[in-house]
């Protein structure tokens, strides 16, 4: 369909009092609505996201399945020094690639600006950086998870 079709169906919606239109024209087709047909856009506010409850599936109809022991988060407090916080939400990866080794380990030195994991965004890959040397004392990032914003992911001294 020729797109200067599309703007004289546009100029003609909004000159009449037709909500919304659709035209075929063999295997194409093209719907205009107007937006005043719409709930005008609410004014933006700030949105927190929690995390939704993981389904349970029930196994033993006649009690209670005892629950998987998992380890308990990595926590920053028993290691001290500065800690690198996630500056966004997503998904941490500790290497560039699947096979590749990771950014940083235990015990190695960085210097600040140095790659130290990778979060994935929206399908975005972010590197995030030392912003001061030292010694890598603990990572707490777990590859492949999800992070939260400002949740610790390296401590470094």
């Amino acid at each position: 369909m020729d797109i200067r079709k599309v703007k004289k169906l546009i100029e003609l919606l909004e000159e009449s009092d037709v909500a919304e239109i659709e035209i075929h024209e063999g295997e194409e087709s093209v719907r205009i609505s107007r937006a005043s047909s719409f709930a005008p856009p609410a004014t933006a506010t700030a949105t927190q996201f929690v995390a939704a409850p993981t389904p349970t599936v029930e196994t033993n109809p006649t009690g209670p399945a005892p629950a998987p022991e998992q380890p308990g988060p990595r926590d920053s407090s028993t290691v001290n020094g500065h800690t690198i916080k996630s500056p966004m939400v997503g998904t941490f990866y500790a290497a560039p690639t699947p096979e590749a080794q990771p950014f940083v380990a235990v015990g190695q030195k960085v210097e600040p600006g140095e790659v130290l994991c990778i979060i994935e965004a929206m399908k975005m890959m972010n590197q995030i950086e030392s912003d001061v040397s030292g010694v890598v004392k603990a990572i707490l990032g777990e590859n492949g998870q999800p992070v939260e914003f400002g949740q610790p992911l390296f401590v470094i001294n």
